[in-house]
């Protein structure tokens, strides 16, 4: 497509404000981003609008309704080495997805799609009825359809020739109504965007700040989605390629045979030294941690510059030197070489394989029972800094255990998690792991955390507790046996998705009248095999409790294999039953639950100081 660029208007500065707001042609807009005037980082990842929100915004601009304001940032201005000064090329940080629809569909450009495929988008216009609709094998067949816009502005085709064309295969309709909306059509790329620039002068934590509130109504971006524009847009040190290693990493790692797609595809990557590096992920299946791109570039920043701020990765990758509030090149050469150094250590097969052999050395077996991908994250930042370190093996393994035991029995990491990261990255490399752990532990560890504020928030019906799904954990971290089986382990339940099983069953309290939030208590849950859940279906729990102890006299089995009553104490001890095998439980169900909370706080303790 050859465009012609319309002559900009003056900018528009409105007083007070640090930015200037101009109208500017599409022709213009898509030529600045041909020649890499203005930065779409977007079009290097999966493109996220599906085909109709394309044919909608085409529409729009044929019918003359507004589309919005796009919005870019000039780089902050650069010291170079000679002193002089280096203003860098504007990021789209905001109407990236609509330029890169345009492209799609004007200029015939292809997109990727969420498995790296890439594909084309095309739009049909209709010249006649004067609509837009995507096209398919029925429009392509039907002459009255134009089936793929990017024709019409293709800089080889002959506007004469393809009317002369389409009036040939449509005789109800003249050349001259055709070349009239087909030239309505090419005006597209007349209308104009309002192009808002926000002035270098503008602090990185203001700019991230508008990119993310500008992005709140669609698809919810962060401050990491920031950072990766940046890392992106940057050609002096790799920085393409840079987020594609992030992005094609974490792709792998959910789905191995991504490998295969990028030999075939994307060559030129497959020859970096990022590629090697992940390779080992194409044979492994292991999904207890499968990071997202801003879990890599999280922990990666954070394990490498000691700060858990985003936007002070956007601020170090633009040269910002902290002390003198300046930009300087030398800076900003220095953070993408300890990012990228910082990425293939994520990315490193010994140390991720490591990290997770620890992750489930805790009992933490199944990706259901993590809870938190914030603590996820930071324990393995702690692995990363204690290993540059080169504190012993057995030491990193202890201390990565039981901060991320610590972290999901405490929130740690819910609600302002960036800032808790921020400030326990600093204290586990200024104070010292040692130090910063005791000091952790006794402050919000003590006895009254156990005996009182422990058993009191375990009082709850939340399917997503982290109290019930640690205490899982502690279960197959000593490999016990999941209620009423002499053989089968918890960690054997989990692997195998088995029932939770309601101690004083469901329809039993149902009955009397107790809500979901009572009965769902999860003090009232247990991991138990189908058929003995099955068997004890709604029996009143003094029942079937009473066929239990039969069944270690000599009676008849009727749930599951043990016959022996100190096999069925070990098994009560195992998942915290507070009743004495030899007697009837408590009908008093409150009290039953108060009792069993207790113990299980009692089992969380006892496991957690043995981590």
């Amino acid at each position: 497509m050859s465009v012609s660029v319309t002559p900009t208007p003056p900018q528009t500065y409105l007083q007070g404000q640090k930015y200037s707001v101009t109208p500017h042609p599409v022709s213009t807009l898509l030529t600045w981003v041909q020649s890499g005037e203005i930065a779409i980082p977007e079009i290097q990842r999966p493109f996220v609008w599906d085909a109709i929100a394309v044919r909608n915004l085409l529409d729009s601009l044929y019918q003359g309704f507004p589309v919005g304001y796009l919005i870019s940032w000039k780089n902050p201005k650069v010291k170079l080495k000679d002193g002089s000064l280096s203003e860098g090329k504007r990021i789209l940080i905001d109407g990236q997805q609509r330029v890169t629809a345009l492209m799609a569909s004007l200029l015939g450009r292809q997109v990727l799609t969420k498995d790296y495929d890439k594909v084309r988008i095309r739009i049909a216009f209709h010249p006649v009825e004067q609509k837009f609709e995507v096209s398919n094998p029925a429009i392509q067949k039907d002459a009255s359809w134009i089936p793929d816009v990017a024709m019409v502005f293709a800089p080889t085709t002959s506007v004469l020739g393809l009317v002369q064309a389409y009036a040939a295969k449509n005789p109800d309709t003249t050349q001259e109504d055709v070349f009239r909306r087909l030239e309505s059509l090419k005006g597209i790329i007349n209308i104009h965007f309002g192009l808002i620039e926000l002035n270098s002068e503008l602090s990185v934590e203001t700019v991230t700040e508008i990119f993310i509130r500008v992005n709140s109504a669609g698809t919810p971006l962060s401050q990491a989605d920031f950072a990766m524009s940046k890392i992106a847009a940057n050609e002096s040190y790799g920085g393409s390629t840079l987020r594609k290693a992030i992005d094609y990493f974490c792709h792998m790692a959910v789905t191995p045979e991504f490998h295969d797609k990028i030999v075939a595809r994307d060559p030129e990557f497959s020859r970096t030294e990022f590629f090697p590096k992940m390779a080992w992920l194409k044979a492994e299946n292991d999904d207890i941690y499968d990071p997202s791109y801003v879990d890599m570039l999280r922990v990666a920043f954070t394990s490498e510059f000691k700060r858990g701020r985003m936007q002070d990765l956007v601020a170090l990758l633009s040269g910002r030197n902290f002390e003198t509030k300046q930009y300087e090149e030398p800076i900003a050469a220095e953070s993408f070489t300890r990012l990228k150094a910082a990425v293939l250590n994520f990315m490193n097969e010994t140390h991720f394989k490591r990290f997770v052999m620890i992750i489930r050395s805790a009992g933490f077996v199944d990706p259901s029972l993590i809870g938190s991908q914030s603590a996820l994250n930071f324990a393995y930042i702690l692995y990363l800094l204690l290993r540059s370190q080169q504190v012993p093996a057995a030491q990193i393994e202890s201390v990565v255990r039981r901060w991320f035991v610590f972290s999901l029995l405490t929130g740690r990491y819910s609600g302002s998690s960036e800032t808790n990261i921020d400030y326990d990255a600093r204290q586990f490399y200024e104070a010292g792991f040692e130090n910063y752990l005791s000091a952790s532990e006794r402050g919000q560890l003590s006895d009254a955390f156990w005996n009182v504020a422990l058993p009191e928030e375990m009082n709850t019906s939340s399917a997503n507790s982290p109290y019930f799904k640690v205490f899982l954990a502690a279960q197959v971290k000593a490999n016990g046996r999941g209620f009423l089986s002499r053989d089968i382990t918890v960690g054997d339940l989990i692997a195998n998705k088995c029932d939770v099983h309601h101690l004083f069953p469901k329809n039993y309290l149902k009955k009397l009248g107790l809500t979901k939030g009572r009965y769902n208590q999860i003090a009232n849950f247990a991991l138990t095999q189908s058929e003995i859940n099955i068997a004890i279906g709604d029996q009143v729990p003094k029942v079937y409790f009473q066929h239990i102890l039969d069944q270690c006299n000599g009676g008849k089995k009727r749930y599951g294999g043990i016959g022996d009553p100190g096999e069925l104490k070990a098994n009560f001890r195992s998942n915290c039953i507070p009743l004495d095998p030899d007697s009837l439980p408590p009908e008093d169900y409150e009290e039953f639950l108060d009792q069993r909370r207790r113990l299980m706080s009692a089992k969380l303790k006892e496991y957690y100081f043995g981590l």
